[in-house]
């Protein structure tokens, strides 16, 4: 039966440093994030910085990955690799990173837009991000993965929204993606039980329309099918004795 990770006082302190310093990279990858910005240039900027502060991307190599950030853009859900593509004022671009410490994973991501957006589309922002939160506030010592779930399904149907059902928040620690998963849909009351001391990556990852998802040509980027706008946030959150603490 697989087990949550629990980890050590000084694990956890290592964690908060990773957590940190993507929160970092996270933040200084959105203030670039203009109009005629390539995604390549983002990569780069916080690939330099992650690792000026003595940490390593968490995704640069990760099963063959290429590049220190996801950067996926309008229907594209998640794994989109930087590259020559110019961002656009109206796009959606979904920033993912992650960071590795002390052989220790954290991962959060954000969703902005490149200037001005109708008011629909940041409602799917808003949407995803409120889900993020009530979601987090779950999180308690002994709370069931299906309650964290149901929170998130529950919150974005109720705008009209639509859950991607197949792409799943996680554990995380060691591996980058451990037990247990943590689905965007869910039935509260159900699965696995989380004990305090583990760490778990909570994801909504929300489509404007259908939630049924391709992969491209490229082997990594997928979006989804009807190629509806998508949004996704992202927190490494702690499960503390008390409640729970956000690490990125």
């Amino acid at each position: 039966m697989p087990r949550c990770q629990i980890f050590t006082a000084d694990e956890i302190a290592s964690l908060r440093k990773g957590g940190k310093i993507l929160h970092g990279a996270l933040e200084l990858t959105t203030s670039l994030a203009k109009p005629g910005v390539t995604t390549a240039e983002l990569d780069r900027r916080a690939e330099e910085y992650i690792r000026d502060l003595g940490a390593e991307p968490g995704f640069k190599g990760y099963r063959g990955f290429p590049a220190t950030l996801c950067t996926s853009i309008n229907e594209e859900t998640v794994h989109g690799i930087p590259g020559g593509r110019v961002l656009r004022e109206g796009d959606l671009l979904s920033i993912d990173c992650g960071v590795l410490l002390d052989d220790l994973y954290t991962d959060a991501c954000i969703t902005l837009s490149i200037g001005p957006i109708p008011p629909k589309t940041q409602e799917l922002v808003d949407i995803t991000a409120e889900a993020l939160a009530r979601a987090i506030e779950r999180v308690r010592p002994g709370v069931r993965v299906g309650d964290i779930s149901s929170m998130i399904q529950k919150t974005v149907e109720a705008k009209g929204f639509s859950a991607v059902r197949a792409l799943t928040g996680h554990g995380l620690g060691r591996d980058l993606h451990q037990f247990p998963d943590i689905p965007n849909v869910g039935e509260a009351g159900t699965g696995p039980h989380l004990p305090a001391g583990t760490i778990i990556a909570i994801e909504p990852i929300i489509s404007s329309g259908s939630d049924a998802i391709r992969e491209s040509d490229d082997g990594w980027t997928i979006y989804v099918q009807d190629r509806a706008l998508t949004a996704h946030f992202e927190h490494t959150v702690l499960v503390t004795p008390e409640g729970y603490e956000i690490l990125t």
